[in-house]
Order: structure tokens, then sequence, then C-alpha cells
């Protein structure tokens, strides 16, 4: 506990970058104001270093391009291998482990110790790993690396302790599971396949020993050559040299036959009397044709032969259908009898494996169940009832039902959401499912002490949302809310002009979402805004459509010449957006055909539409085309329910909405924000020439990310990349303004030498706003702001006759914009060798797309820039050796990059709090705006809300990311909000009709320190915390000169509060509050793709969640608490159950069945009989205790209790079992007894004679 005093007089000046920034800042300390000001702030802060560390919790979703799957039928747990080397263990709700080799190699194959607590990969690197599972965080043991073989299939016997490995050599080797060392004993390829045979018989595909005997090893060989080994003799019993290939084999449970699946889509069984012909051939989907041939199919990659007691056996496979008819879905076939039945897959089957009772080969099998591992979806098909009904999967495993475009992160939730949410959610779920419990039913899980309600939100690229319960780190649909249902449905579109339609117009941008009065207010992708209330009932209603006009033009100072053509913008000064807030006609009605001008992207609903209970779409506001221009992504949001405000903006202006009484209150360009208050010079330019129409130019789109036939991503990524790679004919050069672009004279007259991008590109003017290339944007609004929204200039095209004139862009934006999908952006960055990351995102950017960008970091204390020859031809930014005061150009566009409501001082003479909206550009400046509203209700409805900028003008380095307000004991302030109310309830006296607000004033809990209250401001390179309303700066932080932040919050952990920041280098920071001291900085993962910026975000109690797959969501957490606590809030994966007894085989099935319980595996396959291996062939590598999964289990006394209780469960567990055999045999020898007693009496006077 440390106690911070800070004297206000003097303070700013000797504060690291207390200077900076102009006068009008507010950065000089000690300025006279009326308002009472405290002389001094005590603030007691409690968080410590010790208060965090970084930890992962737990994976959801569906594991990413899964390659394998294995199940335990004791445990009942079942864990699925991934291309990237993850491995995810599943059990019960709640049991879900995510595991991960440190080489990244391929998981190839699984393999349970069945009932014993451990699990076998085989990777794509050759290694082999022991992972023990009787921990909640499995560790690797041991780890066999084969140096001159590659590994194609193993095969480990149920209750053996050796291993068989196949090789693409064909050799099989023989692994000591509980040393993972190489036993000497060796199948040889070429003493396997008869002497006669000339060619090699290929890899090992198959591996299985034989239920009647285990000392019978079958082999099968790519070629489709089939091998029954005698591991006692050393031989080969019988070869099968079959004409097909082998992709996989069964037995039946009584191992007398087996089957096996073919290339050419056929099923052979083979009996072991006659291995000369197979017995039986089938082709399941070959049909006969007309000449009498069969056609050819596809082939069956795998099949598996189960028989019942009470019917036909199950054979089951995949693939195996015919050529002809393309186009078909992946099927999986299950044949029982005569009958066939053929389930159709929406994916592709990467593996598939049947459920059975039993775990013993040499019994009945009676399977009732078929785990299908799918490319992208995991189902079980329930086997006992005829028609094959799927389980209900209890897994969260449609997370990328369509690809996750945004997420949010709601913990410590009111505890009334969650149950609400599901019982409405519930009643919208699929039917049809099997009425059997899940069947993969293993491990333990019970519901943690520290736990509290938890919310993730996530946006889809289709447009719909889905709320999911977080609760005790699992995850569990609620309720799932389509946007899409608010507008018309697009007509089709024919001809070239389909390619310029938008794919995704609904994707989802940004959320926002009031729990307590349960607003839910949607940004999407075609700049439309949906506001959602909340009701238990259904309704009618009328959706009302909001239309802003927000397009800035900047730039435009237009001669004498344009103003005839383009009457409209005669006033060469005007900056401000259009004040034609409300349509009402139509879009088609108001603009001649081709001619996009005044309408919005989308079509709202009209008429009265029924809506069901939930979240009810009541206001949408749409931004318009504006001269056949497309309007701007939106690129901030905010809303209060308690102040009836919508505000947001984009790299044009702002505009705020009054949602209760459905009006625009503001409208205006960020420059005219400022007002007389601007902090920066910004030069005029000159008048540009005529323009064209736009209205060919695609908006935005956001691609098809999951198409098989591409298998890649369309993006502006791509678009650019392909103007970027033409580098020697398209010589970018820059005139004065550090954004615009000139193009050559040449480029322009031959259009044959342009990219196909550049060459469909007919646009004049599109309002050149840098998009970061929809990298650096969560589809389009700034993940990291300093990406300066700029404006591309003017490139003075020459006309000419020779060919048509290439329209002007900005160099940010491609020809075809695509909003991405967050879940789906596979960006790999160049990662310097000296260190991580860059130096600015900038430098970034230059590198991958040879264009540049403003940034305030870089003006913060620079003069203006001046462009060189050389400079403009190497495309790089630098800085200006001129020693005039600070300007930027006249046509920089600023983004709001943040906004906030809330209780604070407008002005530095304010005496009481008012309500008033934070806002936060892209150039580093925070305004603030005082608004008044009507308190009284029916005043609040009529009256209208007035605000408008106030002058105040703070500076930061960078753009501004985030807003947080303290009281002056340093606890957080919370943004008033409205109490729910279901407006479309009954009709009930007692009902409350009224709004009923909750406040929370900065001045309610300080009367002994006086008015005022603290502003936690954050930019992607500085914190400071400012004391309103004397605007003071308190304390200064620069959190990163290398890099900058990507996400920032103020959370509470540990019943305090602190900053927490995720820079682009991958470092995650926690400072303090109000102080910034550094009390965490842990570089948790390089930023290698882009996705993970778009969806990382914190919430309080010290977690926070990000996109780690285009799949899977991976939560995290800083705090210690957690970490402390994390052992007992995961599931157990092993939990101590009795192997089932063998069914008695009876005398004459054992003495003419086989002596297979005769078969020592030990004395084969020892070091006594066999000898060791060859040192050179395997390297045995023991298992690191570093592990992060082992580093929680192993440390500290929280590991050492959860391993002595798993002890002493284990114990306790044995204990009782002894103690139950005690009773059972003291029951049988009293019985016994009894009965000799009785014996005797009976044959006490009897004579010998007698008997």
């Amino acid at each position: 506990m440390k106690k911070f005093r800070k004297v206000l007089d003097g303070l700013t000046t000797s504060s690291p970058g207390g200077t900076m920034g102009s006068p009008s800042s507010g950065s000089a300390a000690g300025t006279p104001t009326a308002a009472p000001t405290p002389k001094e702030i005590d603030i007691q802060e409690t968080l410590v270093s010790e208060n965090f560390q970084m930890c992962k919790t737990v994976r959801h979703g569906f594991p990413c391009q899964p390659t394998a799957l294995a199940f335990d039928p004791v445990q009942k747990i079942l864990a699925i291998g991934s291309r990237t080397g993850g491995v995810r263990i599943l059990g019960r709700p709640g049991v879900d482990c995510y595991c991960q080799h440190e080489s990244g190699s391929a998981v190839l194959q699984l393999q349970f110790l069945i009932n014993e607590g451990a699990l076998v990969t085989a990777c794509a690197d050759d290694t082999l790993h022991l992972w023990n599972l009787r921990q909640r965080r499995p560790a690797v043991l041991h780890s066999l690396k084969f140096n001159r073989e590659r590994i194609t299939f193993c095969h480990l016997p149920f209750q053996s302790k050796w291993l068989y490995v196949g090789t693409e050599r064909g050799n099989t080797h023989i692994v000591n599971i509980e040393s993972f060392i190489l036993s000497g004993y060796v199948i040889m390829w070429n003493k396997a396949i008869e002497l006669s045979t000339k060619t090699h018989p290929g890899p090992v595909v198959h591996l299985s020993d034989c239920p009647k005997d285990e000392g019978k090893l079958l082999i099968g060989f790519e070629s489709g050559m089939i091998v029954q080994w005698d591991l006692r003799g050393k031989k080969a019993d019988f070869r099968i040299c079959y004409d097909e290939a082998i992709h996989s084999a069964g037995w039946h449970h009584e191992g007398k036959q087996f089957m096996c699946s073919h290339s050419d889509g056929s099923l052979s069984m083979w009996n072991l009397r006659n291995t000369t012909k197979p017995f039986q051939v089938t082709f399941p989907h070959g049909k006969i044709q007309k000449d009498g041939r069969k056609e050819s199919c596809k082939p069956i990659l795998k099949v598996e032969y189960k028989t019942s007691r009470s019917s036909e056996p199950f054979v089951i496979f995949s693939g195996g259908l015919s050529y002809d008819k393309a186009g078909r879905r992946p099927t999986l076939t299950i044949m029982h009898g005569k009958a066939i039945t053929v389930l159709e897959m929406d994916y592709p089957i990467v593996e598939f494996m049947a459920l059975c009772e039993t775990p013993y080969n040499n019994e009945v099998q009676e399977p009732y169940a078929v785990v299908v591992l799918l490319e992208k979806d995991l189902i079980v098909v329930d086997l006992t009832q005829s028609n094959y009904p799927v389980f209900e999967n209890p897994y969260p495993m449609d997370i990328h039902e369509s690809p996750v475009t945004c997420t949010a992160y709601f913990a410590d939730c009111p505890p009334d959401i969650i149950p609400i949410l599901y019982s409405i959610g519930a009643k919208h779920k699929k039917t049809g499912y099997s009425q059997k419990e899940w069947p993969i039913a293993g491990g333990t899980w019970t519901l943690g002490s520290n736990t509290y309600p938890e919310i993730i939100i996530t946006g889809h690229a289709d447009g719909s949302i889905k709320f999911w319960d977080a609760s005790a780190i699992t995850l569990q649909m609620l309720y799932k809310l389509k946007t899409s249902k608010a507008f018309e449905k697009p007509k089709p579109v024919e001809g070239r002009a389909a390619d310029l339609v938008e794919e995704d117009p609904f994707a989802v941008q940004m959320v926002s979402w009031c729990p307590q009065s349960r607003i839910f207010c949607v940004v999407g992708i075609s700049a439309h805004i949906i506001l959602y209330r909340f009701s238990k009932y259904d309704a009618n209603t009328q959706i009302t459509s909001l239309e802003v006009r927000l397009q800035c033009e900047s730039e435009d100072v237009i001669s004498p010449s344009d103003n005839e053509n383009n009457p409209c913008f005669s006033e060469s000064g005007s900056h401000s957006p259009q004040t034609h807030h409300h349509h009402p006609a139509s879009p088609g009605s108001r603009t001649p055909e081709g001619n996009k001008d005044t309408i919005p992207c989308l079509k709202v609903k009209e008429r009265m539409v029924r809506v069901p209970p939930g979240y009810q779409a009541e206001l949408v506001i749409q931004l318009l085309w504006v001269d056949g221009e497309p309007p701007q992504q939106i690129t901030s949001l905010d809303i209060n329910s308690a102040y009836g405000l919508l505000a947001f903006g984009n790299c044009n202006g702002l505009a705020v909405v009054d949602y209760l009484q459905k009006t625009i209150l503001l409208c205006m360009s960020t420059l005219d924000l400022y007002g007389a208050a601007d902090p920066y010079q910004r030069l005029t330019r000159s008048p540009r020439r005529n323009r064209q129409s736009t209205s060919e130019f695609c908006m935005r789109g956001l691609s098809n990310f999951y198409s098989d036939s591409k298998k890649r991503i369309r993006t502006s990524y791509q678009s650019l990349t392909e103007l970027s790679d033409n580098q020697q004919s398209i010589d970018m050069e820059r005139s004065k303004s550090p954004t615009s672009v000139h193009y050559p004279t040449s480029l322009h007259n031959d259009p044959r030498i342009l990219p196909e991008a550049v060459a469909s590109l007919r646009a004049s003017h599109c309002s050149p706003v840098f998009y970061l290339l929809d990298n650096d944007h969560v589809n389009g609004h700034c993940t990291s702001p300093t990406s300066q929204l700029c404006s591309a200039g003017k490139p003075r095209v020459p006309m000419g006759p020779e060919g048509p004139r290439l329209t002007r862009r900005g160099p940010g934006r491609p020809p075809f914009r695509k909003a991405q999908s967050a879940a789906c952006m596979e960006i790999s960055l160049p990662v310097s060798h000296t260190e991580v990351g860059y130096t600015s995102r900038r430098a970034m950017l230059q590198q991958f797309h040879g264009v540049t960008m403003y940034s305030h970091d870089e003006h913060h204390s620079t003069p203006p820039y001046s462009w060189t020859e050389k400079e403009s031809r190497e495309n790089s930014f630098s800085r200006s050796r001129s020693s005039s005061v600070s300007s930027i150009d006249r046509d920089t566009k600023e983004a709001i990059t943040t906004l906030q409501f809330g209780e604070s001082y407008g002005r530095k003479n304010d005496a009481l709090p008012n309500p008033c909206l934070w806002v936060g550009t892209s150039l580093g400046v925070v305004l603030v705006i005082p608004m008044s509203i009507p308190t009284d209700h029916e005043e609040r409805m009529e009256e209208p809300v007035t605000m408008g900028p106030s002058g105040t003008v703070l500076m930061l380095k960078g753009s501004v990311l985030r807003f947080g307000f303290l009281d002056c004991m340093g606890s957080l302030i919370q943004s008033p909000y409205e109490v729910w109310r279901d407006l479309n309830g009954p009709e009930d006296p007692d009902r409350v009709r009224k709004r009923k607000l909750v406040h929370f004033s900065p001045s309610s809990s300080q009367d002994s320190c006086g008015e005022g209250h603290l502003a936690v401001v954050c930019s992607e390179r500085q914190a400071k915390v400012i004391l309103m309303p004397s605007q003071s700066v308190l304390f200064v932080h620069n959190i990163t000169e290398s890099s900058f932040v990507l996400r920032a919050d103020v959370v509470s952990v540990s019943n305090s509060v602190c900053l927490a920041c995720f820079c682009a280098n991958g470092h995650i920071m926690t400072l303090s509050l109000p102080s910034l001291r550094p009390l965490m900085d842990v570089n948790y993962l390089p930023l290698t793709d882009m996705r993970i910026a778009r969806t990382f975000c914190f919430t309080n109690g010290g977690q926070a969640l990000y996109l780690s797959s285009p799949t899977e969501i991976q939560r995290i957490t800083y705090s210690q608490e957690m970490c402390d606590n994390l052992q007992e809030m995961l599931g157990e994966l092993f939990t101590p159950i009795e192997t089932p007894e063998a069914q008695n085989r009876g005398f004459l099935k054992g003495f003419f069945g086989g002596n297979s319980h005769n078969f020592d595996r030990e004395e084969l396959f020892g070091e006594a009989a066999a000898g060791k291996a060859s040192r050179s062939l395997a390297q045995h590598i023991p298992g690191q205790a570093g592990m992060e999964g082992m580093k929680v289990a192993a440390s500290g006394v929280v590991g050492d209790l959860a391993r002595a209780r798993i002890a002493l469960d284990e114990r306790g567990q044995r204990l009782g079992e002894l103690e139950d055999r005690t009773a059972l045999m003291m029951s049988s020898a009293e019985v016994f007894s009894k009965h000799a007693h009785e014996l005797m009496l009976k044959c006490k006077d009897k004579k010998w004679y007698q008997f």
C-alpha cells in the first residue's frame, strides 16, 4: 500500500510531457478557476506488482484445422488434434482442456492409454509424445524423436504397454510406453513380404492385433499388401497381395475375418481360413452401367466393422461415392444388414470413430454412437435409433458459424440478465435431436467459489449477434439476434455490377451494450447503426429510420469554373457535413437511376413488422451517399440510457442522436468542433479539377472466407498488394501534402499496364480516408487510431486523348474495399531481427504496402513537412527541417476515435458537474462537449437537448483510445444509466411508467476533498490523469516508444482499478491509477496476425479475450488471484474408474479359441529378449515441466495441495474398493463356514459305509 500526494501548484511543469501542446490544451497547472479546487489529493493505491500474473485460462470453440480423433471408452473423454499442434480434450460440459505441442507440428494420430489417464500423440515432425492427463493442466512426460524414418500409423492394444509404430519405409517398430524407449524388436518390411516380391509395399497404413490371438499382428501396406505377422515366431502367417490400394481395415470381434477399404470405392471381406482371395467384394455406391461395367467410385478412406448382439453388424465408412455426381457433399454411410443410410455432411470428413460399450476387441462391440470430425464441425450420430438422429452438441462449436467480425466482453453483469436471455433463446432452439444424453460425459467439473455473471458478445459477417454465458470459464450460447431482419432483402444484381455489390452488407463492425438498461446498439459495415430495446413480449412495431449526411469535404476549395458544374459546393470554406438528416422517402425515389446521391446503403423495412421477444429494433441510423461517394465507416460509438443519447463519429465528423425523440442533435465536422480552439494551423490547398461520378465504386465487402473453391482471402490487402507489386510501373509521387499521390502520365495513357484491380476502377473522387488497408481497423474502424484517417489529396492527372483518365483515390483506399472478418485475417507481419514489433504503425504499413500516412506523434512537436524529390521516389515519411510552427495539411481528415458520455465539467469555471460528451480524435486531441438535458420525464420527451463545443481542448501523443473517470478517492465512476423497464408489458397500474435513472455524480463520494474528479485518458502512446474541472495534468506516463497501444481500458482488479494496455508488439501492461505506475509488463504473444488486434478486449476482474484462430476464443487472465483459483475452476480430465472385467469366454471357447491370454509381450519385446534398438534410430527426450499448463499445476502451495488432493482422492478410492472387497470376502467366508458347519452336523452320526 502506497500513499501518493501531489500538490497541484506547478505540478505539470515538472511532469514529463507537461509542457507539450498549445496553451489552449489546458496543460498549464495552477490556473485559478472559479470552482473550488482541492489543494492536495490523498489516494491510497492498493495494487502492487504481486497482484498480477499472466496466464491462459480456457479456450472455447471448434479446434481450427483438425487432423486426428481419439476416444477413451472407459473414461468417456474425446481428444482432437489439429494442424497447428494443438490438442483439445473434451468431456462433460465444463471439462474442456487445450494443450499445445511446443514444436507446432501437425498432430497425425492420437492414442489413449484407455483408463490410464494418458495420451500418446504422433506429430508430423516424427515425434511421439506421452501426455499425463491425471492433472488439470496436462503435461508431456516423455517424447521420442524418430531420426531416420517417418511415422505413418500407430496402434496401442488395450491394457498393453507396447506401442506399435508403422513408418513410411514399411517397417514396424515397438515402443515401451512406460519408459518411452524403443524396443530392439523390429518387423522389417523385407521380412514381412514374400521374397519373390520385387516392389516395395509402401508405407504402413494399418496396424491391429487379432482379437482371437494378441500374438498375431495385422499389417496393411499402402500398395494393397496385407500381412499377418506372428510375433512369437517372427514370421508371416499369410500374405495377401490385392490389386487396389488399402486405406483401412477392421476386424470382426471373433477374429476369424476382417474387412478392408480400398481406393476404388470397394470393401473386401477376408476369411483367415482362405486368404487366397476375398470371399466378398462390394461396391456400396457403385452401380452397374448399361455396358455391364461398374461405375468408378471415390476411395473409401476408412471403414469400421462393429458387431451387435441383437442385430446385424454395423459397417460404417466415409467416401466411396461415384465420380459422376459432381458437387455432392461429403457423406458417411451406415450399412446395417440390408439397410444402407447415407448421411450428408456440411463439411469434408476428417475422421470418424464408432463408440462401443466395451473396450475389449474380442467381445461383441455394441456400437451406440458415431463421432464424426468434420473440417469445421463435430457431430455425434445416435446409432440406437433407426433414423440416426444427431446429439445436441453441448460445446460452443458454432462460434464460427458465420465469420466473427467483432467481440465484446462483460464481466460482473446483473445477475438476472443471463437467465432471461437463456429463457428467450431457448424458444428458438433447433429440434429433432436425439433424446439421449451426450455420450462424451467423462471428467468432473464443479462450479468454482469465485464466480460471477460474465457475458461474451460476438458479431458476425452475416449480421448476426450471439450472446454467450461465459461464467465460471465455460461458454454456452444464450441468445442469437439477426440484425438483417431490420432491412429489406437486397435485390440480386447481374452483370458487371454484381462484382461491385456488397458481399456481406450486414456485417457487424462494433457493438455497444448497457447491461443495466438492456439497451443494445450495433454498428454495421454499411455505415448503419441499429438501436435495440429488450422486451419479454412480442410486439407489432415500425422501425424508425434516421438518415445522416455526414460527408465532410474539407479540401474542396472550388474555383469559379468548378462552381458552374457544382453549384451546391459554392462555399469554399465549408467544412461541416450537410444537415439533411431525415429523409422519409425511399432511396429509389430520390435520385435518377445510376446516380447514388443522398441515399443509404440499405433499405429499412417501412411496414409494420411482428417482432418476437428479445431484442427488438427501435431505431436505424444510416449515413448517406453524397455526390456518388459511399459513406465512410463509423469509427466510434457510445450510448447512454440515462441521457437517451447516442453518439457516433467517423473520419468526417461527429453526430449525436436523441433516440427518445428520434432527432439529430448534432452533426458537425471535426474542424467545426474546435471552433477558435483548433490547436493546428491547417494549410489551404489549390483548387482541384472536375470530378466524375463514382456510383460504380464498391463501398466495401466482407470476403467469403469459407469458400472451398478459392481457399484464400479476397481482401483489400490483396488488392493493394497487387498495386505495390508494380512499383516499377506505378511510381507514386507526392505533391505538397504528405498524403497526396501522383500517377505518371504513362499510367493513364496505357490501360494495359494497369493491374486488373486498378483498371476496373473508375472513381474520380473517393473520399480519401486511410483505412489501414483493413489490417489495422476492425472492419474499418480504427483498432489503433494513430492510423490517421487522412485525405489523399488531388493527383494532378493530365487528360490525354490516348486513353481513359484514371480517376483519383486515396493511397490507403483499395479499389474494392473489403471489410474483413476478424476471425479469418491471416497476415503474418514481418518481424525485425533486432526487436519484435515496429517503431510505429506507419512503418509497419509502409513495409506492407508502400503507402504513407499522417501521425500526430510525428507531428507532435515537429514543424511542417517538406518533400524532396528523392523522398517522394523512396515513398518514405520524413520530418521536415522547417522551423515554422506546428501545422498539418488542410485536407488531413481527423477521425473521431473514441466517445464517452458521463457526468463531468465542460469548462474550467464550472462549479457543478453536468452531462458531457468526451471526444477523442486520431490526432491525439480530447474535446469536452457539455450538454443540457431536461430532468423531468415529460420535459425530456418534449423539450430539446442542447449541446455545443465548449472550447476545452486537451492533447496527447498518438490517437486517443479510451476514457475513464475516477472520483477523488480513486474509485471508478460508473456511467449513469436508466433502469430497465419493459415498454411492451401488459397494462399494470403498479408498473413504473416513468424512467428511473441511476446517476453516479463525481461529487457524491468525495465531500471531504471538494468538488471535481479525475479523468483518465489513454492514447496509443501515452496516458494522462487530468483533474477536472481545473484541467490540470496530474500524472503522465509514456506507455511505449517502440510500438503502439492497440487496446486500452480502465478495469477493476482486486477491489481496485488500473489501466490495462495491449501493445502491437505483444506486450500486455497494467498501470496503477491515478499515479500510472507500471505494475506489470509481460511479453505475452507477438502480433502475428491482425485477428488478435481486431478482437482483443479487456474486462473487469483481470480478464481478457481474443480470437486465437478463426474458430476459437482464447480467454486469459492477468490477475494473480484468478491464477491461484484457476486450478479449482478447471475440470478434472481423469476420474478413477474400475476397468470393466472381460466377459467369461467359457471353457470350450477358451480351449479352442486361441491362447491370447498367455501372450507375454514383455517376454518378447523386453531388452532381455529383443536387445536394444539402434541409438541413431530414435532419440528419447524427457518431458519438460516448464510448459505453461504444468507451471500452474506444479508451482506453489496451490499446485502441491492440488496434487495432494488428487493423490488422496485416488488413495481413498482404492481404500474404498479394498474395503468393499474385504467385506465381500468376509461375507463369503461366513457363508462357507455356515455351510461347512451344516455339512458337519449332517454327517456327524453317519458310519463310513453310509457315505
